[in-house]
């Protein structure tokens, strides 16, 4: 079972790519405390001014992290992925420091396999996700959507004509279509969650929930 972490708590972020860097920096904005570390001294000055704490050091070798006190965090995400060898082995380092929480980023299924076996609590696949998502946006049928690993999704849209105008226990969208729309967003105005009495307009915008074919089957609806 994974410990549960205090939502306050310092991140440690390994690698300042692309990925790590926008992680690092996210966290800083949530006004998380970081500390981010890369053997690249040139990415650590780029970030030193965007993210609370940079650190250049060679996290393959667990003495280095030792020094910055890695054992100290109760999080760490491990952002190196162009080296399968290295991300492995700075998960490695980062359990035989007893980090709680490790969260790593893999770029193939084997990859993170292997991440997992060797202790990461969490393993990101970035590319493969963000092509999912790609794939069902440029469809046109959906305005953003987020899948979860039992397979429910969570997807905005425009509402398909035959719920507009009625209220949702009269349009049937949960008996016929095994969806439910969570949530509604009108142009100007905040979003709102979905009642039974909740009129959908042509104007505005839904959240839905389902598994995938369900979405997928709903989106395809005539709008």
């Amino acid at each position: 079972m994974v410990e549960r972490i205090r939502s306050d708590s310092p991140v440690l972020v390994i690698g300042l790519g692309r990925f790590g860097a926008a992680c690092a920096g996210e966290l800083d904005r949530l006004e998380r405390e970081v500390l981010a570390i890369d053997e690249s001294l040139d990415l650590v000055q780029k970030w030193s001014e965007r993210v609370t704490h940079t650190v250049q050091a060679d996290a393959r070798n667990i003495d280095a992290l030792r020094q910055i006190g890695a054992e100290d965090f109760q999080v760490a995400v491990v952002a190196v992925g162009s080296s399968i060898e290295a991300s492995v082995l700075i998960t490695a380092n980062l359990v035989d420091l007893k980090v709680p929480q490790i969260w790593a980023k893999a770029v193939s299924q084997s990859h993170g396999k292997i991440l997992a076996r060797v202790g990461a609590n969490h393993v990101i696949y970035p590319e493969r996700e963000a092509g999912e998502r790609v794939a069902h946006l440029v469809s046109g049928r959906m305005l953003d959507f987020i899948r979860f690993d039992d397979d429910f999704v969570l997807a905005k849209m425009y509402p398909p004509k035959f719920i507009r105008g009625v209220d949702l226990a009269g349009s049937g969208v949960r008996s016929k279509y095994n969806v439910t729309v969570v949530g509604v967003k009108s142009p100007g105005k905040p979003f709102r969650y979905a009642e039974a009495n909740t009129v959908v307009t042509n104007h505005d915008l839904i959240i839905v929930s389902g598994t995938n074919s369900d979405i997928e089957r709903f989106a395809a609806l005539d709008r």
